[in-house]
């Protein structure tokens, strides 16, 4: 995926200049130097061959698919250290439908802004009224789908057992009724109703921002059209149970982490860039969960990923509730005391607190030709950006950008 940033960034920013926004232009030209001669680092030399291996800078800005792993597993010893043993944890997930997906391209910054508010609002009063006990949650903003269309919807981790209201007594988590051929499951709360009020609690606050002349609209009366046309319709959430009585919600962090940095499409699903063209793996349009074959002209596919580069400064992952930042700490002790002792069972089971990621890579540096461990030998920072935009190793598209 780096490499096809890279290689068609120049034709891309040429194109669709008049219309691009500095923070696209620059987050893609970042990429490009990214791990490049220009960016300095570290040189390592061979002590058995006396070779030399350099290892260059990255550019470590969170879209960069080259930069991702250590941000990833930053943010998933922050948040396994709010898991508990013996609790249910849920997945929720909260879709704004299609037809706002345009206004909500063009106003990006408060509209996914609103977009955690509601979703984050309309958890804890479905908590609060169907369970009697205090909501808390993470929350990531993905924007796209698998054929990297605009598709923003937020996933959140949701504890199903809690704290009550008042604090007195520990919650614990419902499960649906067992039928024959059904055993009982966890049960969070009633999907359609949290459904209503999220949407109930979205739609008035786009015409809040409409009224207070934050967004920027074209036409105001086919937008109010659209509001009430989707005001009219149920909204889609999706609330996953844990798979098991002994699923570890770590596992849950490990697929958000997927997403936290790098981009919308991974490495993994792209195939080849042929003819023009890029080929890559999208899931089928049908309900069968099959991977088909998919493309998009060279040019479009950076286009496309593009629309996924988040506003500058624009926090993707927040904590709601009993773990936001000024309640954390009195939710955590409020469990600890009032939480059951975990079954035996449990006891065998790995700690939810300990991120289950893959092991980390031997940091030691081989030598490419002899397979001998080599010794740092000099280290450069990298140069400010000023100086890779517009110096001696500037791209060529800043020529003709000029210095501003």
């Amino acid at each position: 995926m780096a490499s096809i940033l890279k290689r068609y960034t120049e034709p891309f920013i040429k194109r669709h200049y008049d219309h691009l926004s500095s923070h696209v232009q620059s987050t893609l030209l970042r990429i490009g130097f990214c791990r490049t001669a220009p960016m300095n680092g570290r040189v390592y030399r061979c002590p058995r061959c006396d070779s030399k291996v350099p290892v260059y800078n990255s550019c470590a800005d969170r879209h960069c698919p080259q930069c991702r792993g250590a941000r990833r597993a930053d943010w998933v010893d922050k948040t396994a250290q709010l898991l508990r043993a013996g609790t249910e944890y849920f997945q929720v997930v909260f879709t704004i439908p299609d037809k706002l997906s345009s206004l909500v391209l063009g106003n990006r910054r408060p509209l996914y802004r609103l977009l955690f508010l509601s979703a984050a609002s309309a958890l804890q009063r479905s908590l609060r009224e169907e369970c009697g006990m205090q909501a808390a949650s993470t929350m990531v903003l993905h924007t796209w789908n698998q054929r990297l269309g605009h598709h923003p919807h937020v996933h959140a981790l949701v504890p199903g057992s809690g704290p009550s209201l008042d604090g007195t007594r520990w919650v614990s988590c419902r499960s649906t009724q067992a039928t024959p051929r059904k055993p009982a499951k966890p049960f969070l709360v009633d999907n359609q109703i949290l459904g209503r009020r999220f949407r109930d609690s979205y739609v008035p606050g786009v015409r809040r921002l409409i009224k207070a002349g934050v967004l920027k609209i074209d036409d105001l009366a086919q937008i109010t059209a659209i509001l009430a046309e989707v005001q009219a319709c149920d909204w889609v959430v999706y609330i996953q149970p844990p798979p098991k009585d002994t699923s570890d919600p770590a596992d849950v962090l490990k697929y958000l982490a997927r997403y936290m940095t790098g981009g919308p499409i991974s490495d993994r699903r792209m195939i080849e860039v042929q003819d023009g063209r890029v080929f890559f793996w999208a899931r089928s349009h049908d309900k069968s969960g099959r991977q088909v074959r998919v493309s998009l002209p060279t040019l479009e596919f950076i286009r496309c990923w593009t629309l996924h580069i988040l506003p500058k400064g624009f926090t993707k992952s927040r904590c709601y509730g009993g773990w936001s930042n000024t309640r954390r700490e009195a939710y955590q002790q409020q469990c600890e005391r009032l939480q059951p002792p975990p079954l035996s069972i449990a006891a065998d089971l790995p700690n939810p607190s300990t991120p289950a990621l893959e092991s980390p890579p031997d940091e030691r540096l081989k030598c490419p030709h002899c397979q001998a461990e080599t010794v740092l030998e000099s280290h450069t920072r990298r140069p400010s950006w000023r100086e890779l935009f517009y110096g001696p190793n500037h791209p060529p598209s800043m020529e003709w950008r000029g210095s501003g």
